[in-house]
């Protein structure tokens, strides 16, 4: 496949795979995919909930609505992933 590369070839380190570094761009890919999906759920959220009748600008009741709406479903994500990584943490504890 021409014109594709991977930081996965044989070459480098004796054509040993740095799992370190694979695992670190994993995450940053997860990390990266969890961002859009928050930003796309937060746009359809907010549209729906602001705009009733689209147009080609917003008026400043929508302005405000789509900032406040996007606030708290800042506040509510943030939220809930607190509450989930310490749950994470504790579950990891018990082991």
């Amino acid at each position: 496949m021409e014109g594709y590369s991977s930081d996965f070839s044989a070459g480098g380190a004796g054509g040993k795979v740095d799992t370190g570094t694979i695992m670190e761009q994993v995450k940053v890919q997860i990390a990266v995919a969890n961002a859009q999906e928050l930003l796309q759920r937060m746009t359809d959220k907010c549209f729906k909930k602001c705009i009733g009748k689209p147009g080609s600008s917003l008026d400043n009741s929508e302005q405000k609505c789509i900032a406040m709406c996007m606030d708290r479903y800042m506040d509510a994500w943030n939220t809930v992933s607190r509450t989930y990584n310490s749950r994470l943490q504790k579950e990891r504890a018990r082991m």
